[in-house]
């Protein structure tokens, strides 16, 4: 059956933070009621990429609005939480999810901003490695032991374990490498073939792993494909206002970046695809197009990606609530419902 979930930064458009986050909260009920699997919030800090970075407030008020969707932090910027907090910020959420809360975890890749924190990026996997295994440990105790680089702990008590036992399923997105070594669920972008590929080489490094899987009493690890999504009436109505959309996204996603004097192309990873709208089109960065191309494109994706999840975004860039839940029933009425009747 063919899944489809929703990313979302929550980009800043100008508006009070106040309407923003209530317009947000109903893209996100109706996209539970429209039965989309899951829902899944980025983490940034100090740039208008990211209207909600304490992903933990976010994710409680939207656990009030949903019923059966996954909420999923995706990702924690380990480095830039302290250990116990977060033990108990994912027992609190995974029991007002009832069980619907999964775990993304990760460094963070953006160096301006663990230098902005007073943190140093030259540490942060290591940092990252020792605060997932303290959490790890500490979900799965009740009197916490720990002795690292970073964090020492003597007999901690843990008064709160989390709904789902040992812990909620974790994720690793970006690098199917680290994922399969330890059994992450993953995300990665791209066109059909590109996410085939990594599909493969993710199966491909699991079977040959000797780590033991991080997520007890998951049978398959998720590899699920991501792109962001723009549905009109027609093409030519689609094109021109993704177009325009894609400047505002570009814009924010490099903003810190060009801050410490580090251009697009000397990022590790762009989404943005340096700005250029129809080169993101062409490496599958975005989908945009009327009900019909856009059917087309998931039609191929389902034939050829060799996953049957699907993540993508509806409000992006400067798209109003408007746009973006009108996109969002094009999308649910006209490709998800079909396509998971047909895959399903």
């Amino acid at each position: 059956m063919l899944r489809f979930g929703i990313f979302d930064h929550m980009e800043q458009r100008g508006s009070p933070l106040h309407q923003l986050y209530e317009e947000r909260l109903d893209y996100v009920e109706r996209a539970d009621r429209a039965g989309f699997w899951c829902y899944f919030k980025s983490e940034h800090h100090l740039t208008p990429l990211d209207a909600a970075p304490c992903q933990s407030v976010w994710l409680a008020a939207t656990a009030q609005r949903t019923e059966r969707m996954h909420l999923v932090p995706l990702v924690y910027l380990l480095p830039f939480h302290h250990p116990l907090r977060l033990i108990e910020e994912i027992a609190m959420l995974d029991h007002m999810c009832r069980g619907r809360f999964e775990v993304g975890v990760g460094r963070g890749i953006a160096p301006p901003e663990h230098e902005m924190w007073g943190l140093d990026p030259d540490s942060a996997r290591q940092r990252s490695t020792e605060t997932l295994e303290v959490v790890l440990a500490g979900l799965q105790t009740d009197r916490l032991h720990f002795s690292g680089t970073f964090w020492n702990f003597e007999d901690v008590p843990i008064t709160m374990q989390p709904y789902q036992l040992p812990y909620p399923p974790l994720w690793y997105p970006g690098n199917v490498e680290v994922a399969a070594a330890r059994g992450f669920h993953t995300v990665v972008g791209g066109p059909a073939p590109v996410v085939a590929r990594q599909v493969a080489r993710y199966r491909e490094l699991r079977a040959e792993s000797d780590q033991p899987g991080v997520n007890p009493g998951v049978g398959t690890p998720i590899v699920a494909g991501a792109t962001r999504v723009f549905v009109a009436d027609t093409d030519a109505e689609a094109e021109r206002r993704a177009r325009r959309a894609w400047a505002a996204y570009t814009y924010n996603i490099t903003l810190l970046w060009k801050r410490a004097g580090i251009q697009p192309s000397d990022m590790p990873l762009d989404p943005s695809v340096g700005g250029d709208f129809d080169r993101a089109i062409d490496v599958g960065a975005a989908v945009v197009g009327s009900p019909e191309r856009v059917a087309s494109e998931v039609d191929a994706y389902a034939a050829v990606s060799g996953t049957d999840h699907l993540v993508v975004s509806f409000a992006w860039g400067d798209l109003d609530h408007q746009e973006s839940l009108r996109s969002m029933d094009l999308f649910t009425e006209h490709v998800m419902a079909p396509a998971v009747a047909e895959h399903g």
